[in-house]
């Protein structure tokens, strides 16, 4: 926690050491700043500007608005003393009213020095704006154009003509190309220049041999022979590390193969341009190839990233593998040779291309080849990915097999809409269908990879704990990763770095909400300040609780109100300083305090009612942690008040959440508020016929012999009624500590059921005597003459009991002709 503290402090403290450090920039010329705006947009309005001088105006400009910028901070320290002083003279008179001569001098003086102040940092505000006023113009025209050529139509590929063309300039390059690898155009001083090199060229091709046979086949078992012998929760980790291994070595055995071309010297204006590009074009297949196997392994060494059956990983990766391999491909022709290459077309900017220019009709037919051969891999794998979620080998699938099958269907509908664009001549526009969608899935796909690979890592960390993996902190970096990616997605789809670069001063300005200003620095010194306050306050809280009030003679129920107001305090507080410390101006709250306040008074009723009886509870203590209370038919002991609710723990050890304002406007019973004096009542019966005199002592003896029960007040014994089965008497005991009272009326019923079986007095209990009508009509029963009532069978060990109205009781049992009551 230290280390986090430390970072951000210094992060805050190189933010707010920005403005002072601008405010030492130099004085910016305006007179010379003119001349160069003026001719910015003239060539802005020149359509015939080419667009490196487009790019080289624009760079300029940048320049200076950036020297604009800083310059808006000039003299902050001294306009802001202008104002405290203007501030501590009082409101200025309103209109028809006069102050002080010696007051208002002062105030006009210091006014005027405000505004001599405050000019230069208006102009510099007013330059900066024409400034991105003119970047904004620049950047639009290169988007018009980039728009035009992307639409542009050449030729349609499908025309005998252009399959002419381009196999004219298919053999010219042919031709090119094996002229300088056979040696048939190296002259006897390049020959003479090679002898003493043979043997370096010879290591390096061996070596190069050696690491894309012997060296690529080595890297690719390793990982499941190493993490064969690692731990189950680091064998995920280490196999994800060895195998970018897969990229790293071939790429050395490609750099090492071209180091042998060049250093034969045989490598002319034909050949160079592929060598130039073959370290990307091997980085792309390469990659591809090992994030195949990454993702759609034939054999798994830890898990799988995305739940499939073998069948369809197997054919997955076949495909991506396929993909790969076109990709540098394209990647490959795209750069030395053809030209209408979708948004990686460079045109005249890009250097060393092969002599041979291909004409557009040629470049069209090479490059519907490579996008019909592409188009049918890309639907073969899009009709994998798009099952993803249907043909599941389990139901609990995360977001990005749902991500992943959307994927597959877009894939599907992309692959013949780029051939028939191309088809139809508009071959920049299918290639910008291809290429950076393709690119965009291996993103998604790498994406996935990392976020598991973060995963593993918090599981490593943490020796395979439970929940290690899906825990939160996981959760938010794989989050924040998804984040760093969007451009990265930008620049697949033809972001340039300028305008990467726009966006990233737009976020580093921030927004205005409300005539509130947010931006990255504000909201980390708003955090910053707000973490700090906050940690403060729960080390008072802690110094409180643990050391202060211990002492006090506050019971437990205070020292808790006293806690969570300090906590409350220092939290708004904290928020406050937060708040200004970001140079947010509360008054421009004052718009949304308004706003919340009717969405108060409508949907937020309720909370705010428990907020509020919470304070006042806190306040008022009529219920305080350790009571025991009865709310709402529940009954328990508090636990926790907070500003919402209030945690009782029922007797059964269940949680019970009672929102404040029902303790506030309901009836509440506290047993234990002031004191934990209360009484039991405990009803007794006995039958009729005893002595109720003898009751009444017996029941005295034994509760005032309880020692729980309190002898001032002695307990009453009272006789209350003549029950319907009993003589009903009551025990009313007061007990010194009322929350033993279930123990202490368990104790007195045992006593008195020992005492009464001692003396021979019976606790009565109902009877019923229940007369069948007509017997013989039971089933089974032998018809006869019933028998006379006095033959009836009794229970020898229950004497008969004597008769007596039943007539209630007799109502309350169903009469359907077969039973009947008694009479």
């Amino acid at each position: 926690m230290r280390h986090l503290i430390a970072v951000f402090l210094t992060a805050l403290l190189v933010l707010t050491a920005v403005p002072v450090m601008a405010q030492q920039a130099d004085t910016v010329n305006y007179q010379t700043w003119e001349q160069v705006a003026e001719r910015a947009e003239a060539l802005s309005a020149n359509p015939q500007a080419t667009d490196e001088e487009l790019a080289r105006t624009r760079a300029r400009i940048v320049d200076w608005r950036d020297r604009l910028q800083a310059g808006q901070n000039v003299n902050a320290d001294r306009i802001a003393t202008l104002r405290n002083q203007i501030e501590s003279l009082g409101p200025a008179p309103a209109e028809g009213e006069s102050e002080d001569e010696e007051v208002a001098a002062r105030r006009s003086e210091l006014t005027s020095q405000l505004s001599t102040a405050q000019a230069p940092r208006l102009a510099a505000t007013e330059a900066a704006s024409r400034a991105n006023s003119i970047i904004g113009q620049i950047d639009e025209i290169i988007r018009q154009r980039q728009a035009l050529e992307l639409a542009k139509q050449s030729p349609s590929p499908l025309l005998p003509s252009s399959w002419a063309d381009a196999a004219v300039d298919g053999l010219t390059l042919a031709e090119g190309v094996a002229g300088e690898i056979t040696g048939q155009d190296a002259t006897p001083e390049t020959w003479a220049e090679l002898r003493p090199r043979l043997p370096q060229v010879g290591a390096y091709l061996i070596a190069a041999l050696l690491i894309l046979t012997y060296g690529r086949a080595w890297i690719v078992n390793l990982p499941s022979r190493l993490s064969a012998r690692a731990s189950q929760h680091s064998r995920a980790v280490l196999a994800f590390v060895v195998s970018l291994g897969q990229i790293a070595i071939p790429l050395a055995g490609v750099y090492l193969g071209i180091s042998a071309i060049r250093a034969t010297g045989l490598a002319g204006e034909w050949t160079t341009p592929f060598l130039s590009a073959l370290p990307l074009a091997a980085m792309i297949l390469f990659g591809g190839i090992w994030l195949a196997r990454a993702l759609f392994p034939r054999k798994a060494i830890a898990y799988t990233s995305l739940q499939m059956s073998e069948a369809a990983r197997v054919s997955a990766g076949r495909m991506v593998t396929v993909l790969a391999a076109m990709m540098a491909i394209h990647h490959l022709l795209s750069r030395a040779v053809l030209p209408l290459s979708g948004l990686y077309e460079h045109g005249e900017a890009q250097v060393g291309r092969v002599p041979v220019q291909f004409g557009e009709a040629s470049a069209g037919v090479w490059h519907l080849g490579l996008a019909v051969a592409t188009a049918l891999a890309m639907f073969r794998l899009g009709n994998v990915l798009r099952r993803l979620t249907r043909d599941a080998v389990t139901q609990d699938l995360s977001y990005r097999h749902w991500i992943v099958a959307w994927a597959g269907r877009l894939t599907r509908i992309v692959a013949p809409l780029a051939v028939l664009a191309i088809a139809a001549g508009f071959v920049n526009l299918g290639n910008l269908f291809i290429w950076p969608w393709l690119f965009s899935l291996a993103l998604v796909g790498l994406l996935i990879l990392l976020q598991d690979f973060i995963a593993d890592l918090f599981d490593m960390v943490q020796h395979g704990a439970e929940g290690a993996r899906e825990g939160l902190a996981p959760l938010l970096s794989g989050f924040a990763l998804v984040l760093a990616s969007i451009p990265v997605f930008m620049v697949i789809w033809g972001a340039t770095p300028e305008e990467l670069g726009e966006y990233w001063l737009s976020f580093r300005q921030g927004i205005s909400l409300g005539g509130i200003s947010l931006s990255p620095g504000a909201i980390l010194t708003f955090l910053v300040i707000f973490a700090v306050g906050y940690m403060l306050t729960r080390g008072a809280q802690g110094a409180l609780r643990n050391s202060i009030l211990p002492k006090t003679k506050l019971d437990p129920g205070g020292q808790n109100a006293v806690v969570s107001g300090l906590g409350y305090v220092g939290i708004v507080l904290a928020a406050l300083m937060a708040i200004t410390s970001a140079g947010i101006d509360l008054s421009s709250l004052a718009i949304v305090a308004g706003a919340l306040s009717v969405g108060i008074g409508f949907g937020l009723q309720n909370i705010v009612s428990n907020f509020v009886s919470g304070i006042i509870l806190l306040i008022e203590r009529p219920v305080s942690v350790g009571d025991w209370i009865s709310a709402g038919g529940q009954q328990g002991i508090v636990k926790r008040i907070s500003v919402r609710s209030t945690q009782v723990e029922t007797f059964d050890k269940t949680e019970v959440i009672v929102p404040n304002s029902d303790l506030i406007s309901q009836p509440v019973t506290n047993w234990t508020r002031h004191n934990k004096v209360g009484r039991i009542i405990i009803p007794v019966g006995v039958a009729y016929g005893t002595d109720t005199r003898k009751v009444e002592a017996i029941l005295r003896e034994i509760t005032e012999d309880h020692p729980l029960v309190a002898i001032d007040p002695a307990p009453a014994i009272l006789f209350r009624a003549f029950g319907a089965d009993s003589l009903d008497f009551e025990i009313r005991a007061i007990l010194a500590d009322v929350g033993t009272g279930l123990g202490v009326t368990s104790d007195l019923l045992h006593a008195i059921a020992a005492r009464f079986a001692e003396e021979g007095i019976e606790i009565p209990f109902a009877q019923r005597d229940i007369w069948l009508r007509n017997p013989e009509s039971l089933p089974g029963q032998r018809q006869g003459p019933e028998r006379p009532a006095k033959e009836r069978p009794v229970a020898a060990d229950r004497p008969a009991p004597e008769p007596r109205d039943t007539s209630v009781a007799a109502r309350e049992l169903p009469d359907d002709g077969d039973f009947d009551s008694g009479r």
